[in-house]
Parts: structure tokens; C-alpha cells; sequence
């Protein structure tokens, strides 16, 4: 993806509030569902991971993109911007 594109995406994604949040319960298939649901209707969502979810976040970042079609945007503390054309 072009760099102003991403910058573009990245300064509405600064706006959004988080449609999806993960928590302790980590990811399984009805959060992967919800978040396909909202690229499908948004095309660009914030997710927030919980401080009560653990991970190596850049990583998770990473699988959500590739489990749900989508481009990684930005993965910033606790908020990943997915994008889905």
C-alpha cells in the first residue's frame, strides 16, 4: 500500500473509538467473526487490546490481519487499525 494512503488511513483511524475490544478471553472465532463483520460495514476499525489480554501485541497484530483479509495499519500500545478494501 501506498505511504500516503497508509498516513491518510492512519490519521482517520486516530478518530475512531474502538469497535472491538479483547480481553482476557484472548481471540477465538466469534471476536475473528465480529471484527470481519466490522471491516465488511467500516472498512477501517481500531480494536483494543485489554491489559487484561497478555500477548506480544505487534504478533497478535499481525494474526488478526492475516485471520480476517485484512492490512495492518498501525499496531500503537493496545489499539491495532485493521483495513479492508
Amino acid at each position: 500500500m501506498k505511504q500516503h494512503i497508509m498516513n491518510n488511513l492512519k490519521q482517520r483511524a486516530h478518530l475512531l473509538q474502538p469497535l472491538v475490544r479483547i480481553g482476557k478471553n484472548g481471540i477465538n472465532d466469534s471476536i475473528i467473526a465480529e471484527i470481519v463483520k466490522q471491516l465488511k460495514k467500516h472498512k477501517l476499525v481500531k480494536i483494543k487490546l485489554l491489559q487484561s489480554f497478555e500477548c506480544d501485541r505487534k504478533k497478535v497484530a499481525k494474526e488478526l490481519a492475516l485471520n480476517t483479509s485484512s492490512e495492518l495499519i498501525s499496531a500503537v500500545g493496545g489499539s491495532v487499525v485493521l483495513y479492508r478494501r
